[in-house]
Order: C-alpha cells, then structure tokens, then sequence
C-alpha cells in the first residue's frame, strides 16, 4: 500500500512523501520545554504542549503519518518587496487540496480509512514530522532541508489509521557554515540548531501588536513588507535547486505590493483582490504598518 500511496503521489506532482511515527515525541518535548523556558515561543504555536508531541490527541487511533512536501522556488526576484513563499497563490489552498486527493484515494483503497490532514494549521511541530519521515534534515536556521528543492517547500500531513511502515532520519547535517546566523537581520538564529522567534524578521512583519523600535529595525534590514527570506537565501544548500515541479505555485506570481494601492482599498476590496494569496491573513493593516516603517527609515 506504500508502494501505491507513492505512485498516486507522483501522479500529483508530489516527489516527497514518507511516513512518520505516530508518537508520543518524547526528544521533541524535552526540546519545546526547553524553548518555553527560554521564552523562544511567539504566541502563535499550539498552547498545549501535550497535542504537539502526541498525535493521539487529535486522532485517536492514528497509526501513522503521512508527510509530503511542496516545493516553491521560482526564482529570485531581487526588486520584491515580499517573501518567496507568498509569491503564488496560498500555499494552504494548494496543498490541502492534494492532502485530500491523497486521502480521497486512500479511501477507495483502504477499508474503513479515516483521517485528518494539516498544512501549517495543525496543533504537530511539521519539520520534525518532515525530519521523521527521511524528507529533509534540519539546518541551523531550523528549516528542513531537502537534496533537490533546499528549503524552500511547505510541509503537509496526514494524520490516518493505517499502519503505513515509517521511514527513518537521514543521517546528515547541514553545512554549519553559519551564513544564516550572520546575515539574520535580527540575529534571530542563535546557532547551534536554536532560534529566537520573536526576533524573527518574518514573525515581526506578521505580528499584530505595535511594533517596538527595536523590531521596526529588524523589518527595515529585511527589506520586506511581508516575510523574510535572508537566512534561506544565503544558505549553500539552497543555491542550484531546481524550481518547483508543482504548476499552481508558477501561476500568476506577484512579486510586490504597492502602498498607494493599498491605502486606495478598503479591507474589503483588499480581500477581494488577495483573499487568495498567504500574505492577505493578517490584512492589508498591518502590511501598510510595514511599508510606513520602510519609509520612515530615513
């Protein structure tokens, strides 16, 4: 059933699938408590911990999980003004459409399947699903990398009760040359595998509350309205990837916003225009919050 779970994969464009353990992740909880005590937590993170290492607690009877990758390079774009991953249209739409292709098939197959799929909205830590299931391996900046794509793809699972057989970690690391750590616009990642969210370029340019003076320096070293992708786009492992083999991420890009535009919008005509794309969740207020602060840098 494996052998056929990766074909349909295939079938959609889906070069990375594995299997990860259902858990409970007692390494990772060692890991989480250690971030909670150091404060390295932005509020956005499932509140309880029991849910992020413990599978059971969303699905029952799960016995394994399926994970899949998306990649979504299609280029630098050295003038955009947002992140690579808002590029195209959201990412959430995308990949949970081909999460529920993927189950949708596993039904027909598997007596009495029942399931529940995530993309980036479920309460499991996705890159160390991602690291289970032998799809990447961590780099220093925390993302998973991957051979042929870097790290620049989402992740997506399936939690389901099926006894899929699971994949095992690759056995490798990243380069550790430190390129993230030094051109991190607020020294965000501390090394040795570790990240300080909060001083996150792409958290700050999502984060509702008033920005501190200290953050408004952050977001101008970024040179972006929404997300970041400094620590990526230094990255050895990320230089010579192959672009995305997924259509929908190469269709009808945008690669910047334009603030007259978006203070001529009201919220609504905002949705109606970017309701589809990843960078519309928090609103056009905050985005024009972050352009103020670019033209006030001088």
């Amino acid at each position: 059933m494996k052998e056929k779970l990766k074909q349909f994969c295939k079938s959609l464009n889906i070069e990375y699938v594995g299997i990860a353990p259902p858990g409970p992740y007692l390494e990772l909880e060692k890991i989480l408590k250690q971030r909670i005590g150091q404060e390295h937590y932005t509020g956005l993170e499932e509140k309880d911990l029991r849910k992020r290492i413990d599978p059971r607690l969303t699905l029952e009877d799960v016995q394994s999980i399926i994970v899949c990758l998306f990649p979504y390079f299609i280029g630098h774009v050295e003038s955009s003004n947002i992140s690579k991953y808002a590029y195209a249209i959201d990412y959430h739409l995308v990949v949970k459409e081909k999460l529920e292709k993927i189950a949708e098939f596993l039904r027909q197959h598997i007596k009495d399947f029942h399931y529940k799929s995530f993309v980036d909205s479920g309460p499991l830590v996705d890159r160390y699903l991602a690291y289970l299931a032998g799809l990447g391996y961590f780099g220093i900046n925390n993302n998973i990398i991957t051979e042929k794509y870097g790290s620049y793809v989402f992740i997506g699972y399936i939690l389901n009760n099926y006894p899929f057989e699971f994949d095992k970690p690759l056995e490798k690391t990243c380069a550790a040359c430190r390129a993230c750590i030094e051109k991190c616009p607020g020294r965000a990642i501390l090394g040795n595998y570790k990240i300080d969210p909060r001083k996150c370029a792409s958290y700050i340019s999502q984060k509702k509350e008033e920005l501190s003076e200290y953050e408004k320096g952050i977001l101008i070293r970024s040179n972006k309205v929404f997300g970041c992708d400094i620590c990526q786009d230094v990255c050895p492992h990320n230089h010579k990837i192959e672009p995305t083999n997924i259509e929908e991420f190469k269709e009808s890009p945008i690669y910047n916003l334009d603030h007259q535009e978006l203070k001529s919008f009201s919220n609504k005509e905002f949705k109606k225009k970017y309701g589809n794309r990843a960078f519309s969740w928090r609103g056009k207020k905050i985005i024009s919050r972050n352009f103020e602060v670019m033209n006030d840098k001088s």
